[in-house]
C-alpha cells in the first residue's frame, strides 16, 4: 500500500521570500498549493467569495470582482473587520486545499507543499508533517516590501502586526530557508528538505505532528 501524502507546510512573513521558496519546491517536482492564488481566484469575477465579501463590506467590488485595495482600506487596522473577512475566506480556501490534496493523492504524489502565509496563526501547522519557514533579515524584508506599488511604512507596520514575528516562526519551524544569502543557497536548502521529506516513515511523521500539537 502506498503511504499517505507527506504534507509540507510552507510559510513566512511578508517579503521573506516564500514565493521564491515555493517555486524552488516546484522545481524539484513537488506540487504546491498557493493559498494566496486561491484567494485571488475567489476574489476574481465569478469567484465564490465576491458576493459574501461585498455583503460584509459594501462597496469593495468593481466589475464583479473584489477590489483588494478597497478591501484593504476596510480591514487594515480593524481587528473585528479582519476576523469577519477571515471567517468568509478561510473556509473557501480550505475547500480549494482539500481538492488539491485529493488530486495529489489520486495522482499518487509522494510529497506536496501547502503555501500558507498565516500557517501558524491559523493553527494549520498541526496538520503538516513538516513546516518550512522562509526567512530574511528585517532590513531586507523592509526593502523588498516597500518597493511594492501602494505600499507605505504605515501599511507595512499594520501587516506585520497581524503576523507572527519571524523569530517565533523560525523557532517553531522544522526547517528554515534563508532567502537573503542568494538563490543558489536557497535552492540547495530546499533540495535537502525535499530529500528528507521523501524519506520520512510513518513514525517520524507522527513524532513531528505530536511535537507540534504540544507547542
Amino acid at each position: 500500500m502506498k503511504p499517505p501524502l507527506i504534507v509540507i507546510g510552507l510559510t513566512g512573513s511578508i517579503g521573506m521570500g516564500k514565493t521564491t521558496t515555493a517555486e524552488a519546491f516546484k522545481r524539484f517536482g513537488i506540487p504546491v498549493h498557493d493559498a494566496d492564488a486561491a484567494v485571488h481566484k475567489l476574489f476574481s469575477k465569478g469567484g465564490a467569495a465576491v458576493g459574501p465579501v461585498e455583503a460584509a463590506f459594501p462597496g469593495v467590488t468593481r466589475n464583479g470582482a473584489v477590489d483588494r485595495s478597497l478591501l484593504s482600506q476596510k480591514v487594515l487596522g480593524d481587528d473585528q473587520a479582519l476576523r469577519r473577512l477571515e471567517n468568509i475566506v478561510h473556509p473557501l480556501v480550505g475547500r480549494e486545499k482539500t481538492k488539491f490534496l485529493i488530486r495529489a493523492a489520486l495522482a499518487r504524489r509522494q510529497v506536496v507543499v501547502l503555501d500558507i502565509p498565516l500557517l501558524f496563526e491559523t493553527g494549520g501547522d498541526r496538520n503538516c508533517d513538516l513546516v518550512v519557514v522562509a526567512s530574511a533579515p528585517h532590513f531586507l524584508q523592509t526593502a523588498r516590501v516597500i518597493r511594492r506599488p501602494g505600499m507605505t511604512p504605515e501599511k507595512l507596520a499594520s501587516i506585520r502586526s497581524n503576523q507572527m514575528p519571524d523569530r517565533l516562526k523560525r523557532r517553531m519551524a522544522d526547517f528554515v530557508v534563508p532567502t537573503g544569502l542568494g538563490r543558489a543557497f536557497s535552492l540547495k536548502r530546499v533540495r535537502e528538505i525535499a530529500k528528507i521529506a521523501r524519506s520520512m516513515n510513518p513514525k517520524q511523521r507522527e513524532r513531528r505532528r505530536l511535537k507540534r500539537r504540544v507547542r
